[in-house]
């Protein structure tokens, strides 16, 4: 047995027991004829006592982030020594059998402490920027908001419903991660940009209540607060309004707040139109919080976008949110710029955070708005062909709304980048400094796929 207790566990009730623990060395303080080392794992820290020249004279070589296993005894920490800010502080565990279960070389950066080191080298040993106490909670916050958010919708009996990510290309407004298929020469599978017509397609299937904890796939421009993937909460229900969106999406966030930062949320969230936030804010996501409530949480719910948005370069126009949405007046055949979208999004300090929409049910409609958006039958069959034919066998209202998890827990966390609180994140440049990825591939990969690479010219 490599222990039977952690390191975050053991106090005065644990006193004369004999005990075994593994870990990490945390730290090392030499005194001669003693040597006291704190040993940590993800629980906790807890003060190893080595005394007597031969176990001295056995861990000699034992430096920070070893991997060590101990045997020894619980004892009350002399007065004066006692450390009450450790649930383990008023003990000490006096060692008699220490092994090395694992060397380990010296790490370029300190762990025992949370410095703010460069972000190329931390991603790079993203293994050891983890074990830093800063960072693991950071991913334990991140598992508590999730696993809230999964017990809430329980409770409203949604069923959690996995999509397909190797699926078809139908663009939202970035541009697609392709990915070649073998057995089909020539052609590809899409990575989803969101699970938007699968779960149109649950509706129609009369599921009625659907969420996921998804990933979603964009190839575009990074900032702090994007990556080329994300996670988000994925929501869509049948019969609804939006009310009823707006009030299950309040509930859930009251519960999480509760749950994991025992904050009591007020609800329901302020409301304002699209227009009116233009004309007071003079901005879609203003942030209602004055200068003495910056650490607190100020929601605020958007609605009636534009449907549409004139775009000047191609000389047409373009959805605001997505070609899906339902348009608040069902005349779609006054001017196009005054349509208002059954469209919202959820602001929280001055960041949008989620967004959603009732959907259009109806087959008619659908195909008016991609008449409108210049998708010519012929090309509507072929890029949504299967959506439009479920929408003819009895699809029924329904409407839902995606939350950005990373954005959204980088903002409780009171990080600056979505970044800090992804396990494996990309940089500015959608490099992962841990893999090297993206990388290159042999030419017997790309024969397989049928893919020959274009040459490109060397810069001068």
């Amino acid at each position: 047995m490599l222990r039977t207790h952690t390191c975050g566990e053991l106090n005065e009730k644990n006193l004369g027991q004999e005990v075994r623990l593994s870990g990490w060395v945390h730290s090392r303080r030499d005194h001669g004829n003693i040597v006291f080392i704190d040993l940590r794992d993800k629980h906790g820290l807890t003060q190893l006592v080595f005394w007597g020249k031969e176990l001295i004279q056995q861990i000699t070589q034992l430096r920070s982030e070893y991997v060590i296993g101990v045997q020894g005894k619980v004892n009350r920490r002399p007065k004066g020594t006692e450390n009450p800010k450790l649930p383990t502080g008023l003990i000490e565990i006096g060692v008699s059998e220490c092994k090395i279960l694992n060397p380990a070389q010296t790490p370029p950066f300190e762990i025992a402490q949370d410095i703010d080191n460069a972000e190329d080298l931390r991603f790079t040993y993203r293994y050891l920027d983890l074990r830093r106490p800063g960072m693991a909670n950071k991913l334990v916050f991140r598992h508590r908001v999730i696993k809230a958010m999964r017990d809430f919708l329980d409770t409203q009996e949604f069923l959690e419903v996995e999509t397909p990510l190797l699926t078809k290309s139908t663009p939202e407004g970035a541009r697609d991660f392709l990915v070649a298929s073998r057995l089909n020469p020539g052609k590809f599978y899409a990575l989803p940009q969101s699970p938007q017509l699968f779960k149109q397609i649950l509706m129609v299937a009369g599921l009625e209540k659907y969420f996921q904890v998804v990933k979603c796939l964009r190839d575009e421009d990074l900032r702090a607060d994007r990556q080329p993937e994300f996670t988000q909460l994925d929501i869509e229900l049948s019969f609804v309004e939006e009310e009823d969106i707006f009030s299950l999406t309040e509930a859930l966030l009251q519960y999480v707040f509760k749950q994991v930062l025992n904050i009591a949320m007020e609800i329901p969230f302020p409301r304002l139109s699209y227009q009116q936030a233009r004309e007071s804010y003079q901005s879609d996501k203003p942030d209602l919080r004055s200068k003495e409530e910056k650490e607190k949480f100020k929601f605020l719910w958007i609605n009636e976008f534009p449907l549409f948005k004139y775009n000047p370069e191609e000389k047409r126009w373009d959805s605001e949110h997505h070609p899906f949405t339902a348009p608040l007046d069902q005349e779609l055949d006054q001017d196009l710029g005054k349509i208002s979208a059954r469209a919202y999004d959820l602001v929280l300090n001055g960041v949008e955070i989620a967004s959603g929409s009732i959907r259009i049910h109806q087959r008619a409609v659908q195909e008016k708005i991609f008449s409108i958006l210049k998708i010519s039958k012929k090309e509507a069959q072929a890029r949504f062909g299967f959506l439009l034919q479920a929408l003819d066998y009895g699809a029924p209202p329904h409407g839902g709304i995606a939350l950005g998890l990373d954005r959204f827990l980088a903002l409780l966390s009171g990080d600056a980048s979505i970044r800090e609180v992804i396990a494996f994140p990309k940089t500015q440049k959608g490099i992962c400094p841990l893999t090297g990825a993206p990388a290159a591939v042999s030419k017997q990969q790309l024969q397989e796929l049928g893919i020959n690479l274009a040459k490109t010219k060397r810069r001068r």
